[in-house]
């Protein structure tokens, strides 16, 4: 197909999305729905134009979908204006150790059992498929930095710990494999690539997202310098944190997540728990660059228009990934172990491993059912099987593994994209009556 023609396809895409983005969010459809009913349909499965082999492109699958998962990341962090002491963040990490680490072991357990992967293998199938994924999954996040719901915040903050939170086990699964060094003992994986990777990875992002912040605040207040480039200032920041974090062996989308956390914490704290709606408003409408340099308004402007840039590139990018998924489909294996276990994974795997690690939690029953339902599959679980097999993962694995993953995606896509829109209006509704309720009977 020559080029002319996809920039046509493109252009009619991203236009039709444009304008079909109201109605869309009042109906039971995703975009994410419809991007891949076009890379189904202009794939191999449809009309052909689209032909891509993940096996002999993966290391470019691997960098694009490295990039606009880091990018989702960094948005994510950016998003989560709570501060760190407030009991809600004990949500997210319990989504992201303790559920993360059942929901690793149950796919584990049915790939070894079940499926007949090598223990490795299984391993790794479940490390690939346990997070959730921070890019398809922003319907259900909080949508705006001032949001304290406890769904929408652990949604959110377990997308944005565990698509890190998941590389140990990627790193063991390929140990058990024999493609990577475990130590005697798993002492390497234990020393380095758990506990120094992960906590190096968020210290690293921490540290660089709070001093990028304070000099930028510093340089607009004190000299009104530093103004109008906050699109590089955003890039910026994460190709530093993700760089230096590869650099020294440590999770560079921990990494990420943590410097738009930092980002954001800077920004709290100069202007205090109330965030200014104006400020925020005409940071993302553009608004003159004088706002920039005002001393109450520099911290919130630089946050919300780095974000909002941020967030327009991870729209842009879940556009050409979920195409290239839809293309992809034609490699998927539609077999019986194929339809018993997408199925157990997002409807007993899942759930369970929610529901044990929100055990003794604040969240309502309500809450935990839907944080049970809504572990979105997509873009992350892509990222790992590409770099699994950039690290010579065998080839007898990779097309079972490739088609069970795309099948799981497809699914989650699919059904949580018919889902969101009622379930979390629903939702939203019976919140909104509970609180009534309580400000009514504290008022008696």
């Amino acid at each position: 197909m020559n080029t002319a023609l996809w920039f046509v396809l493109a252009g009619a895409l991203l236009t039709v999305m444009a304008l079909a983005r109201t109605t869309l969010s009042r109906l039971p459809l995703s975009s994410s729905q419809l991007y891949l009913m076009v890379g189904v349909g202009i794939g191999p499965l449809g009309i052909g134009l689209l032909v891509f082999d993940p096996i002999e492109q993966a290391k470019t699958l691997e960098v694009l979908t490295e990039i606009v998962v880091t990018l989702s990341l960094f948005a994510a962090g950016l998003k989560l204006r709570t501060p760190l002491s407030d009991g809600r963040w004990k949500l997210p990490l319990r989504l992201a150790t303790v559920s993360m680490t059942l929901t690793v072991a149950g796919i584990a357990a049915l790939g070894y059992w079940e499926l007949g992967l090598p223990i490795g293998a299984a391993v790794l199938l479940g490390a690939v498929l346990a997070p959730t994924d921070p890019v398809l999954a922003s319907d259900v996040q909080i949508e705006n930095p001032d949001d304290t719901d406890r769904l929408r915040f652990s949604l959110t903050g377990e997308a944005g710990f565990n698509d890190g939170a998941a590389f140990p086990f990627v790193m063991l699964g390929l140990g058990l494999l024999g493609l990577h060094d475990l130590g005697e003992g798993w002492w390497r994986w234990w020393t380095v690539d758990l506990l120094w990777a992960v906590f190096g990875g968020l210290g690293i992002g921490a540290a660089l997202g709070m001093a990028v912040g304070r000099l930028v605040v510093y340089l607009r207040r004190t000299h009104r310098e530093a103004v109008g480039s906050d699109d590089f200032l955003a890039l910026g920041l994460v190709a530093l944190a993700y760089g230096l974090a590869l650099m020294l062996s440590s999770y560079a989308f921990l990494a990420a997540f943590a410097a738009g956390l930092a980002l954001r914490y800077e920004e709290r704290r100069e202007t205090g728990d109330e965030a200014s709606d104006a400020v925020e408003a005409m940071a993302r409408e553009g608004a003159e660059e004088e706002v920039a340099v005002k001393e109450h308004a520099a911290p919130a402007y630089m946050a919300s228009a780095v974000l909002g840039f941020s967030e327009q590139l991870e729209r842009i990018g879940a556009v050409a990934l979920v195409v290239l998924v839809g293309a992809l489909l034609h490699l998927a294996e539609w077999s019986f172990d194929a339809l018993w276990f997408v199925p157990a994974v997002l409807l007993v795997v899942r759930p369970l491993s929610v529901w044990i690690g929100m055990a003794g939690s604040s969240t309502s029953g309500l809450q935990r059912e839907l944080l049970a339902w809504f572990g979105v599959r997509g873009i992350g679980s892509v990222y790992y099987l590409m770099f699994a097999e950039t690290h010579d993962l065998y080839d007898g694995f990779t097309e079972r593994l490739l088609g069970l993953v795309l099948i799981t995606i497809a699914a989650s896509i699919v059904v949580h994209g018919v889902s969101v829109t009622p379930l979390m209006a629903w939702y939203s509704k019976r919140s909104r009556s509970e609180e009534r309720k309580a400000v009514e009977a504290g008022g008696e």
